[in-house]
This record gives structure tokens, sequence and C-alpha cells, in this order.
């Protein structure tokens, strides 16, 4: 097949057209500091307003609520340490999961040598968080709660409003990373109860290098950067205005395309697990078999090494993600697949396709017949494949 076929959206996609132009006009003609009182600057800073007003749309909240970042680690970073230092007098207790992304189990990890408990909860072989077990985690000395909607790696998809219920009667704030399903999935802050919820616009056919931190009216956080009135004086520095721009002009397509992608998305999805599990013997999906991403897909192969099937599916020019930690330069599978049972071998001979505007159904053929005749080869001189064996 001609072209690169991309099947790794839940990493990056590619900058939409229509946010490409959008942005070109605020680098070049439209350049003034939005906080500069001349024309040109206050041009610059009622299109920051017009991007906050969008992606206040796309999360059912308010325009004051929605506070612009450098993108989705940054807005994580901001909920948990802001909050402990906003509330650290009232407790040192934080409950996050197990398979949350490196920006929220990395960011414990640095409270936690600040004399912060971390509890880790555990997640069932789908990878759902059982909703018992925060309640049953609480303690007076909690001050936070921070549970991913879905997960980067599996796609399993959290029930976050009935956590964010036992947060609210427990009057403990709820942070959620909501980066792989805002502008893929419904997204209502007030439905889902969170207090803060962080996005970022690469995920959504925006730039990189910006996101959003939805912040409730009332929460009490700590600011992230003093030095400026910028962001209500709260995230102090010159705004990326152009980012901004971006990620407003995606977040508006997102919220209008949404219902309509969304089941395209799942429907190729589905045709791709279909095609392998009848091409491919011996292969386990990875996360909830329904309550999962419409656009993720994961899936273990046996007897073969996920990076070798990257590698070669590269070769022949399709690009997808590993389900182990190695092409980052970490021997040690996936945190995420090793909290859901899964053996070092499964981990490390996981994959995961991730789809999005570009592709078709044509696209999912090829890849399913062209892994099928890699992983014939890579089984045929293994020394550990066993036949019968997932």
């Amino acid at each position: 097949m001609d072209g690169i076929i991309y099947l790794d959206h839940a990493a990056t996609t590619p900058v939409h057209p229509e946010v490409a132009r959008e942005m070109s006009l605020w680098m070049t003609e439209y350049f003034g500091n939005p906080s500069s009182l001349y024309a040109l600057g206050q041009k610059s800073k009622q299109a920051i307003e017009s991007a906050r007003e969008q992606v206040a749309q796309l999360l059912n909240a308010r325009l004051d609520e929605v506070y612009f970042t450098s993108g989705g680690s940054e807005s994580d970073n901001w909920a948990i340490k802001g909050t402990f230092f906003a509330l650290h007098e009232k407790g040192r207790h934080i409950i996050t999961s197990s398979i949350e992304h490196h920006a929220v189990l990395e960011t414990c990890e640095a409270l936690k040598r600040a004399g912060v408990l971390i509890t880790l909860l555990p997640v069932d072989s789908n990878g759902l968080v059982d909703p018992d077990d925060v309640k049953k985690a609480i303690r007076d000395d909690t001050i936070l709660i921070s549970i991913m909607h879905a997960n980067n790696e599996i796609g399993t998809m959290q029930p976050i409003a009935q956590i964010g219920k036992i947060a609210r009667k427990a009057g403990i704030p709820f942070h959620v990373d909501a980066v792989q399903t805002a502008g893929h999935c419904p997204v209502d802050v007030g439905d889902m109860n969170v207090d803060m919820l962080a996005l970022s616009a690469h995920k959504l056919y925006g730039p990189k290098g910006v996101g959003a931190l939805y912040v409730r009216k009332g929460t009490k956080l700590r600011n992230l950067i003093d030095g400026g009135g910028q962001e209500r004086k709260r995230r102090a520095g010159t705004q990326n205005v152009p980012g901004i721009v971006g990620l407003g002009k995606a977040a508006e397509l997102a919220r209008k395309g949404m219902e309509k992608e969304s089941k395209r998305e799942g429907a190729l999805r589905d045709r791709l697990r279909d095609a392998i599990e009848g091409a491919i013997p011996d292969v386990r999906l990875n996360g909830h078999p329904t309550e999962r991403l419409p656009n993720n897909l994961n899936m273990s192969i046996a007897g073969v090494e996920g990076e070798a099937m990257l590698l070669r599916l590269d070769h022949e020019g399709v690009c997808i993600s590993t389900g182990s930690a190695c092409t980052t330069g970490s021997l040690e599978p996936s945190h995420v697949l090793m909290a859901i049972g899964l053996k070092h071998e499964q981990a490390h001979g996981s994959l995961r396709f991730s789809f999005g505007l570009s592709n078709i159904p044509a696209h999912v053929d090829y890849v399913a017949a062209t892994l099928a005749k890699i992983v014939k080869t890579l089984r045929d001189i293994s020394p550990t494949y066993e036949p019968g064996k997932k």
C-alpha cells in the first residue's frame, strides 16, 4: 500500500489543516503580546478568550474555569502539586490508581519523597478501578483523588461519574486525566463530578506544547507560576497565542464531529480485532471489551516480541506502538499491562493500535494481513512460542 498508515493517534495526532491555517495568522499577521494595551495586543487577548470558550464548550464548563498550560503533563502536575500545597495543612494523603499515566504517578512519587502518603489502587484484569476501593481508601487526611478517564495503553474507561460522587460526598477534590478522551468521547465536567481535568491539544489534532486544566470554581489550588497576571494570575508568562488558538479550533472541530467519528473509529477498531483474531492464533485483547476508547485496540500476541513486530511493520509503512517501555530505554514491561495481570512475556508481546481521521477500512485489512505474515515469520524462528498458549 502506498504511503504511511498511521495507527498511533494515542501518541500524537497530525495538526488538522483548519487548525494550522488558523494558527498561522497568529504567528505572522496578528503577533501582538496579549498583555499589551494597544489594538494589536488586544486582538491576541480576544483570540485567547475565544479559544477558552471553545475549550469550555467541549467540556461543558464555565469560561473562567479553563486555564491554558503547556500540555497534559503540566496540567496533571499543577492539579496534584497545586492541591497539595493548598491543602497540606489539612492532610498528606492522595489516592490514585496503579495504571495512571507517568505524569500522575511520577508527580505522586515526587510528593511521596516530601512525606505524602500515596495509595495506589489496584485494577481488575480489564483495567477497571472499583469505586468501592476508592471509598475504602479515603481517610480523614485525604486531600486528593486522581483517576484517569481512560487509559492511554489499553483504552479502558473508568467509572468516573461514580468515583466523582464518592469524592464529592467526602468533600475531597477529584482530578481526572482526560488527555485520551477529550475530543474523542463526551467529557462533561458536571456529569462526571470532577473538580480538575487535564487535556492536551496534540491528542485531538491540535499543536504540541499546549493544553488546558479545568478547575471548578471554588477549588483550592496553589498558583503554578508566579510573576505576572496571565491566566488570572495563576500561571504567569506570555501566553502561547498561536498554540492556544490551535487548541481552541481543534476543540471546536472535535466537538462538532465527535459522535460520527467515534462510531466510525469504533467500527475500524472492531474490524481490526476480528481480522487479527481470525488470522493469528493465540492472541488476547487487553483492556475492557466494551468500556473502552472507540479508537484504541491493545492485543498481546504470544511467542513474539512487540518491538520486533513494530519494526517490521514500520518497514512495511505502518506506525503503531508496543505494549512495553523498551522503546524508551527501559527493559521493564508496561506498568499498565503488569497491573492487569499479564506475565512479562505477554506484556512484551503486546501492540497498541489507535485510530484517527485518516484511517479507512483498507488500512485495517492491510495491517491485519501484513501482521499475520510477520507473526508467522517470527514464530517460525522463536524458541519460546508454544501453540495454544496465549
